[in-house]
């Protein structure tokens, strides 16, 4: 299977790189094209794919990977158009571009899936959002699928939750750096240093985060079992509350939704 990747930055590269490392394609059947010399220079450095500065020559690929910023989706596909095959699958990235949105910059009935990744695709612990449209079969749509798990989890969804993907896996690492961070500053209020603050918290929130994925039970339970009757965890707890710590979570997310 041949892929091509129209833009080679971060997202790209993560995508790209965990798909090389898990030996699903070899680096000399990725096509990466890219305007900017220095990210297709580090992407073929890194990598070890081939390069090229024209998006024509990447479009040629069985799968062709679409790792550029929305608004540029249009003028990049009127420019590839006619350089697609039939049997192409179109992998799209770009938050706001609609699998409708696809065929009409095409100007056609095209094969497309639409994802939405996070930033933690870039240490292989990423979570995609998958959405293929109706001239993708299922084959097709498995095999993306298979792409998508070599860089974390791919989660099948209707289109309609698309957007609301968004706050939940796309833009929430930023909440929870933010969370990771004033944790550390606590911590460091009380004398850690800052380097160890970082590590302390951030490994306890990838460890709670692993209770949940694989204890089955509910966030609040685990939280209970934190929690002794008279404690000091449930006076942390308390103050949390008191300071509107979940409302201020679920307004964050509502307000990233309504700005797609």
């Amino acid at each position: 299977m041949k892929l091509g990747a129209i833009g080679c930055g971060n997202m790209a590269k993560a995508i790209l790189g965990g798909i090389i490392k898990n030996g699903l394609i070899k680096p000399e059947d990725i096509m990466g094209a890219d305007i900017y010399q220095p990210g297709l220079k580090e992407a073929a450095d890194i990598l070890g794919i081939r390069t090229t500065s024209d998006n024509k020559e990447a479009a040629q690929a069985e799968v062709l990977l679409l790792a550029v910023k929305p608004e540029n989706y249009r003028g990049i596909i009127e420019e590839i158009k006619d350089d697609v095959k039939e049997s192409t699958i179109i992998w799209t990235i770009a938050p706001g571009v609609t699998l409708a949105d696809i065929d009409a910059y095409f100007g056609r009935s095209v094969k497309a899936v639409r994802t939405m990744p996070n930033t933690p695709a870039m240490v292989g612990a990423g979570v995609t959002a998958v959405t293929p449209n109706s001239q993708v079969t299922e084959e097709e749509a498995e095999y993306i699928c298979s792409l998508i798990g070599s860089f974390g989890v791919a989660e099948r969804i209707p289109e309609s939750m698309m957007d609301a993907t968004i706050p939940t896996s796309g833009s929430s690492p930023a909440m929870i750096f933010m969370l990771i961070e004033a944790m550390a500053d606590g911590a460091v209020r009380e004398g850690f240093s800052r380097e160890q603050a970082y590590r302390l918290c951030a490994q306890t929130v990838l460890g709670s985060a692993q209770m949940v994925l694989e204890s089955g039970k509910h966030p609040g339970e685990l939280k209970d079992m934190v929690c002794t009757p008279g404690g000091i965890t449930i006076e942390m707890v308390k103050k949390l509350e008191q300071y509107g710590f979940r409302n201020a979570i679920m307004e964050g997310m509502e307000v990233c939704t309504k700005c797609i």
